[in-house]
């Protein structure tokens, strides 16, 4: 296997922790991401950050509910699962900013 690694984050509109959690979920599972384990974190008075750990690498959704919205950061060795989730969660949240996407490989 080549040591690459396809990298896609990005802000949307949303912050309900469970709208995120079963939203994610369900996108992962849509894209055949192997979910290996996933991790949460409520902050007080306000803020969530969750991540699970992929076959393929790490989803990681961090909340800012005071702006109604979250950062999401996909790390994937798999071009086409990471093309395909970029497309349903465009097609679920409103993208507020793309952050530029990158590939990285070992040398």
């Amino acid at each position: 296997m080549k040591a690459e690694l396809f990298n896609y984050k990005c802000w949307i509109e949303a912050s309900d922790p469970d709208q995120l959690k079963f939203a994610f979920n369900d996108l992962l599972d849509l894209c055949d991401f192997e979910k290996l384990g996933f991790l949460e974190h409520h902050f007080l008075p306000e803020g969530y950050t969750c991540i699970w750990l992929l076959g393929e690498s790490h989803l990681a959704v961090h909340t800012y509910p005071e702006h109604l919205r979250a950062y999401v950061e996909l790390t994937s060795c798999s071009p086409d699962k990471n093309k395909r989730f970029k497309e349903l969660l465009g097609a679920q949240f409103k993208r507020l900013e793309n952050i530029e996407e990158s590939f990285i490989t070992a040398k």
